[in-house]
């Protein structure tokens, strides 16, 4: 469970908090409850090799990036935020009135100057280009400023996970946002409410919502197909709803794939992930058009599945793609 992955609160600190309770014995609740949560801190963000000691609660934290953007609305602390950047595909409706509720410092990254404009206190990124030299500039530079950090655990590299990708591991980045912008029980809640979810989602894999369906996982690209590969959010997704990734075998979450090879594979499904950079309405063109992979039977029979991007990668959208891929499945002609 979450509790167990929290950042341990190190002696040091406990041993502050007993003293600060201590003294407030006669003191009004207000102030008890003060204490108490000043003791939660500091709290460590340890991600992609650097760690960020963050000293008391963000109050303007910027968010770049869709996945760390949507990871803080979902954890409810948009009144702890100065700014987001960098949106991929559409904020869903849940929490479209608490993003609109934050300044957007720019369409893509921010350069440094106007990110440091905003008086940030952390910055939270999706991406080790969040911290290029040409948008917030290196986190130790950032430290030295006095802004705290964190990059997702799954954006380290280029196209490969930083970790093993799980929905373990992906709600253990949740619980470390969640401490550090000091909710850690609505990262819990969050982790209990998707549990419930992956339940739901065997019982339809027990009724065949993806059994025996072979599926190609096409992200963008003409000359060659990005696919989902065999460590990444797609194939978490279709593990989930019990169906087969035909890229499965591929190293990464992602990997470039040519033509050739999706025509050999021949899959019963494919799923298009739909971004504002790569629409889904502009791939299922390109296959309709294309000479070969028109005659996928695939394309033929419009048996495709469009979930947005955001749902595809490892993030607090995660199961929500899970369970809109089997929604889709179910609906399909797969005979």
């Amino acid at each position: 469970m979450t509790s167990s992955r929290r950042t341990a609160m190190p002696p040091a600190v406990l041993a502050v908090a007993t003293l600060l309770l201590s003294a407030c014995a006669g003191a009004p609740d207000a102030e008890k409850k003060s204490a108490a949560a000043s003791a939660d801190y500091p709290v460590k963000a340890v991600s992609c090799g650097f760690t960020s000691t963050v000293e008391s609660k963000p109050r303007r934290a910027v968010t770049m990036n869709q996945g760390a953007t949507e990871v803080a609305l979902a954890l409810g602390v948009q009144d702890q935020l100065a700014g987001t950047a960098y949106l991929d595909d559409a904020v869903p409706e849940k929490w479209r009135k608490a993003y609109d509720s934050v300044d957007v410092l720019s369409k893509e990254y921010p350069d440094h100057e106007t990110l440091l404009a905003a008086k940030p206190d952390f910055v939270y990124g999706s991406y080790a280009s969040a911290f290029d030299k040409d948008a917030a500039g290196p986190q130790s530079e950032l430290a030295e400023l006095g802004i705290g950090s964190m990059t997702s655990l799954f954006g380290c590299g280029e196209n490969k996970p930083s970790q093993d990708v799980s929905f373990e591991s992906v709600w253990d980045e949740i619980a470390m946002v969640g401490d550090v912008f000091g909710v850690p029980d609505r990262a819990e809640k969050i982790e209990a409410d998707q549990e419930a979810t992956l339940k739901t989602l065997k019982t339809l894999k027990a009724d065949g919502a993806g059994a025996g369906v072979d599926v190609f996982w096409f992200d963008s690209g003409d000359k060659t197909a990005f696919a989902g590969a065999g460590e990444g959010g797609p194939q978490l997704i279709l593990d989930a709803v019990g169906a087969t990734n035909v890229f499965a075998d591929l190293k990464g979450g992602w990997a470039d794939v040519s033509w050739e090879k999706v025509v050999k594979a021949e899959p019963d499904v494919i799923v298009v992930a739909d971004a504002g950079w790569s629409t889904a309405d502009d791939k299922i063109a390109f296959l309709k058009k294309d000479p070969v992979l028109s005659t996928l039977d695939a394309v033929e029979q419009d048996r495709f599945v469009v979930i947005p991007f955001s749902e595809s990668t490892p993030g607090v959208r995660l199961v929500d793609g899970a369970q809109h891929v089997a929604e889709q499945l179910t609906s399909l002609d797969l005979g």
